[in-house]
């Protein structure tokens, strides 16, 4: 891991190098930015710059191979038998929940030699989307007259939930009302649903992250980070003539890249109040939280393999956000960074202002923003610990699911929570209903992490916090709860989900019983987060886009919100003090930087590679990078070129791209890819998987 004053210095130079092209609010893209709709690609800008046209039926082709994680990230179709690509870390949950006491696949790998040995994966869901319809007019037209921003955002969700459900009625799809440039536009999203998925290959966990947390967010890499499953439907591998083929040719340094992923959030068209909020509130919250749940579950790994195996993906994950979290709020806190922002900020009021037709739009906005925010400040730690449960443990978490499913379904569909709604709830029955492992003694760690938390943010005194820790230390407390609850068995989450809400309101089962006690708070938080923060925000945001549009044009790309986007750029390297970084590492490269490391944790190769280097072409591109603009969310997107062919796959971004959340800019910061070339290789030459191989170039040979 960088040093902080390392990172700190990557992010001035960011700062700076983003000055000339970074606009807040603002229509005029800097060099290839945006992930965009693919309603709206920006065929201008790729015809005029690279004389490259977008073909109706190659978006489509793109979009319907284009895969989205419901786990969070992305992939890809690329066989007409309905084989996936994806990233090992996306899917590795799922890869480590199919292990066994004797086998971990997460560490070993995994290979089906063909596909009666492909193993189901239970509690995964895919989605591929079919079509897009804009319905602003419709969700607009449901708010009533002189409505206040509380009440006109519960009349849009009411609007949204009878439009899902119709929708899903009538068409069979999968389907969700996406919110876009913060309330200026509403599209309704309609998606195939896939949940017989089975794993295919899996690399070892050590060469599909090479390097680990070290090399995380740095290039050149060396990551295998990949990993493939299969649709299945109707008890057969999918039939789709929408698939990607892989080409052997993979790309050079120049060539012009397209990705199409699920990126999850940007925040660059927020203001300047806004953003002060994250900087100087949210930002630095959300890092403390990190660090302590690493600090704490790196102690608790330490002390037998069995628990490091446990936590193992939760470290992952913390690990990964702590130092993106770093990225982002150092971003934010370069006074030359932000002051460009506030400046983007105060020349777009001023064009609105100064035209009358605009001027009432524009009036007042910024500051119902800053009110909003304003008014969040008093209660928001607590919203983020008590509504969102974050960080508590999966048993917590499940409990609150059981206790909301029977009260959401006792209301009209309009009326329920939006994950509880008619639309959502196989999605959510699916994740309820899981049988991944759950292991109680990681789980009381983090149950212990949550309730200190809680404590802290409401005071020790407060009578919810004495009432939820019984008289006990927030360790001693956790270990009660989980050893005295029975949610972590599937049987027993079903009964209680067939069972009523009265035997519900009864149970003596202290897990339920904590998360019935603590429900009223949090829905209070939740409403009062909508009638004070949100409402009005989404009424501000969407008075500002109408009026942006008018003064800058609508050719923009909205704000990231886990839905399909295509960003585009070519495999280009950049300059980082003072040295050039090659678009390209090698295979070769990987080996070098094994035995420099004396092949020790996290720069170990795993056996299989050391017996098979003789037989691999080192000269093999293994990772490279490019200025695509990608986010998190973008993991297991696809790379292909021109003619759609694919590329490679995305898996991470340098550390100069962390700040890609607020802003983006192509100089230094860059999106990394594993090469096509080096998954073909891998495949042939080092896990006897040439079949796989063979079926992502096109020859499937049924196996």
């Amino acid at each position: 891991m960088r040093s902080p004053h390392v990172l700190q210095r990557c992010f001035r130079t960011l700062a700076l190098a983003a000055l000339t092209s970074t606009s807040l609010l603002t229509a005029s893209a800097a060099a290839d930015e945006g992930m965009w709709l693919l309603t709206r690609p920006p065929t201008e800008s790729l015809a005029q710059k690279y004389k490259v046209t977008l073909d109706p039926a190659w978006l489509e082709r793109m979009q319907k191979s284009a895969v989205r994680f419901e786990t969070g990230g992305s992939g890809s179709i690329v066989s007409p038998d309905g084989l996936v690509l994806t990233n090992h870390h996306v899917g590795s949950d799922v890869i480590d929940a199919l292990g066994t006491k004797d086998r971990n696949l997460l560490e070993d790998g995994f290979l089906a030699k063909n596909r009666g040995e492909e193993i189901p994966c239970p509690d995964l869901e895919l989605r591929v989307l079919w079509s897009i319809e804009d319905v602003t007019d419709t969700i607009n037209a449901a708010v009533p007259a002189n409505a206040d921003p509380g009440a006109a955002y519960a009349a849009r969700q009411r609007a949204v939930a009878e439009l899902e459900k119709t929708s899903q009625d009538t068409t069979g799809l999968v389907s969700e009302v996406v919110t876009l440039f913060q309330g200026g536009r509403y599209h309704l999203y309609r998606s195939k649903r896939y949940t017989d998925v089975r794993l295919v290959f899996a690399p070892e966990s050590s060469a599909a992250a090479l390097g680990g947390d070290v090399d995380n967010f740095e290039f050149p890499r060396h990551a295998l980070d990949m990993a493939l499953f299969r649709i299945y439907e109707d008890g057969k591998p999918l039939q789709t003539p929408q698939h990607l083929v892989a080409t052997p040719k993979g790309s050079k340094e120049g060539d012009l890249t397209f990705v199409f992923g699920h990126p999850g959030r940007t925040q660059r068209q927020l203001t300047a109040d806004h953003l002060r909020f994250l900087r100087d509130h949210e930002g630095p919250t959300i890092l403390d939280w990190l660090f302590r749940q690493e600090v704490e579950l790196t102690a608790f790994a330490a002390r037998d393999p069995a628990f490091k195996r446990q936590a193992e993906s939760d470290l992952g994950g913390i690990a990964n956000g702590r130092k993106a979290r770093l990225g982002m709020l150092d971003a934010l806190q370069d006074p030359t960074f932000f002051k460009a922002k506030v400046d983007a900020e105060n020349r777009l009021m001023d064009e609105i202002a100064a035209n009358p037709q605009l001027k009432s739009l524009g009036e007042g906005v910024i500051e119902q923003i800053a009110d909003s925010i304003a008014a969040y400040l008093p209660f928001f730690e607590q919203h983020r610990i008590i509504s969102d449960g974050r960080g508590a443990s999966r048993h917590f978490r499940l409990a609150r699911q059981l206790v909301r499913l029977l009260e959401e379904k006792a209301k009209p569909n309009a009326h329920r929570l939006p994950e509880y709604r008619d639309s959502n709830l196989a999605s959510l029955e699916l994740e309820i209903f899981s049988p991944a492992p759950i292991f109680a003694e990681v789980e009381t760690e983090k149950m212990a992490i949550w309730l200190s938390t809680l404590a802290r943010v409401l005071g020790g005194d407060h009578p919810l916090v004495l009432s939820t820790l019984a008289g006990k230390s927030p360790s001693a407390r956790a270990a009660e709860l989980i050893s005295g609850t029975q949610v972590a068995k599937v049987d027993f989450r079903k009964r209680t989900a067939e069972g009523s809400r009265d035997a519900l309101a009864t149970s003596s089962d202290p897990m339920l019983a904590l998360a019935r006690d603590l429900d009223q708070l949090a829905r209070s938080l939740q409403l009062r987060y909508e009638n004070e923060v949100l409402g009005p925000q989404r009424e501000a945001y969407a008075r500002l886009a109408k009026a942006r549009f008018a003064v800058q044009g609508d050719r923009e790309a909205p704000d990231a919100t886990f839905t399909l986007r295509l960003s585009y750029g070519p495999v280009r390297g950049y300059e980082e003090n003072g040295s050039t970084v090659k678009p390209y590492s090698t295979m070769g490269e990987a080996f070098a930087k094994a035995a420099a490391r004396g092949n020790a944790e996290p720069f170990n190769l795993p056996q299989r590679w050391l017996d098979r280097k003789e037989m691999i072409d080192l000269t093999t591109p293994y990772n490279f990078v490019g200025t695509a603009d990608i986010i998190g969310g973008n993991s297991g997107s696809p790379v292909v070129n021109a003619d759609g062919e694919l590329i490679g796959l995305i898996f991470d971004g340098n550390i100069q791209s962390l700040s890609g959340d607020y802003a983006y800019e192509d100089t230094v910061a860059r999106a990394v890819a594993v090469d096509i070339r080096g998954i073909l290789e891998s495949l042939r030459k080092i896990y006897d998987a040439g079949h796989l191989a063979d079926e992502m170039q096109g020859v499937t040979k049924g196996r």
